[in-house]
């Protein structure tokens, strides 16, 4: 069975790929504005949803992954910023406090589909505003929600995180996994690399 990845996501790319897993990437063309009075989960999971099924539209016969990652805080949704100057307002929203970071994930198959949310608490350590800028001035944060990577040197401005750490990277490994098994792919199938 082909598996397909909905996403240009380089972060999502790599973590599948460290699985062993063989895999195409077909981005999808989704609109990623989100609804009037929609919150945070609720938006991830639906343009999760949106995106594998754009996709299986082309490859019916394909196990199509899609994702969607925001970073909350206070009800507000950081997505990618719009340039640098955003970025740096994102950052400075963002430290010394602690924001939460939603992925939505839906795997479809077929006529079936089936979704998940994961959620993390992130907490920014205070940061100076020439610091922020600093790290803004990388480019690390260009195409990222809420503008920081936290697996590259975004690490070092995370003081601590409560839940799973591939999801603030974009994709939750193991809700991923126990959506596969939803779908009828065992643990086992999926540490194997069968049919995968």
């Amino acid at each position: 069975m082909r598996l397909i990845l909905a996403s240009g996501s380089p972060r999502r790319r790599e973590l599948l790929a460290a699985l062993g897993w063989n895999f195409q990437v077909v981005v999808s063309q989704v609109d990623e504005s989100p609804l009037p009075g929609e919150s945070p989960e609720d938006m991830v999971l639906r343009l999760s949803l949106a995106k594998a099924r754009d996709v299986a539209l082309r490859a019916p016969d394909a196990l199509v992954i899609g994702a969607d990652t925001v970073v909350e805080l206070d009800g507000q949704i950081f997505g990618k910023p719009n340039g640098r100057d955003e970025g740096l307002r994102m950052l400075m929203a963002l430290q010394g406090r602690t924001h939460r970071v939603h992925t939505g994930v839906s795997l479809v198959l077929g006529d079936r589909s089936v979704s998940g949310v994961e959620t993390t608490r992130v907490l920014f350590r205070p940061l100076s505003a020439e610091d922020a800028a600093c790290y803004i001035n990388t480019g690390e944060g260009d195409d990222k929600a809420g503008s920081y990577a936290i697996q590259g040197k975004g690490a070092m401005l995370v003081e601590s995180i409560e839940g799973c750490y591939f999801n603030v990277v974009g994709l939750p490994v193991l809700r991923l996994s126990r959506l596969l098994e939803e779908m009828g792919f065992s643990l086992s199938d999926q540490l194997g690399g069968v049919s995968l």
